[in-house]
């Protein structure tokens, strides 16, 4: 992400404000609640993981063991077992 000097868009009293709190570094200023989009949003990544979660859970009803199956993702136990617990309880699986 690149950023825009303050000079080009905030006045000169602004920019004194907040060099009160922060002189010379780089932060972020934050979308308004009303303009913020919720994560994943503007990639295909939620439908991705899902696919890629009912595979796993797939390979597990199949017989694949925890161990293999953060091996083969690249995850971790951890997170295999909570993919499992998640989709044996709220998504069905399609085929």
């Amino acid at each position: 992400m690149g950023y825009i000097r303050a000079e080009e868009i905030l006045p000169v009293e602004v920019i004194e404000l907040i060099q009160q709190y922060v002189d010379g570094k780089n932060i972020y200023i934050p979308r308004k609640l009303a303009h913020r989009q919720g994560w994943g949003t503007g990639t295909q990544i939620k439908q991705e993981l899902l696919v890629r979660n009912q595979q796993i859970y797939r390979d597990y009803l199949a017989g694949s063991k925890i161990p293999e199956l953060a091996c083969k993702y690249y995850l971790s136990k951890k997170s295999i077992q909570r993919i499992i617990k998640e989709l044996s309880t709220t998504v069905p699986v399609v085929k």
